[in-house]
């Protein structure tokens, strides 16, 4: 499964070989209606936005100490985003991506400390 960070909703994960979306999550989400629940969606787009943010924070400030930051953000996942942001597609998107460019170290060290 995947996030879609512009919709807020929950997506079958692409498969690039294949140049298709995987079966399996296209039919979880065609059970699960993943992709019709607004609330839900309102929700995930909140809690992906107040990690973003954290990050933000942490690229304009980036002397605070890394203990803080992965308290905060571990504080403000609500919807389990976290492990998608860091490791997942999410790494790839803004302001992620730059975290993982700017300190790759302190990246690792979220990524290690939170378990993923």
């Amino acid at each position: 499964m995947d996030f879609d960070p512009d919709t807020g909703n929950i997506t079958a994960r692409f498969d690039l070989q294949n140049n298709a979306y995987f079966p399996n999550g296209e039919k979880t989400v065609e059970v699960l209606q993943l992709d019709r629940r607004e609330a839900l969606a309102s929700g995930y787009k909140k809690t992906y936005r107040r990690l973003s943010k954290k990050i933000q924070r942490f690229l304009a400030e980036p002397n605070r100490p890394i203990d803080k930051l992965i308290a905060e953000l571990q504080e403000a996942d609500d919807h389990g985003l976290l492990g998608w942001c860091l490791i997942g597609t999410g790494q790839n998107e803004m302001p992620f991506k730059e975290f993982k460019r700017q300190h790759p170290a302190l990246w690792l060290d979220c990524v290690k400390t939170m378990g993923y």
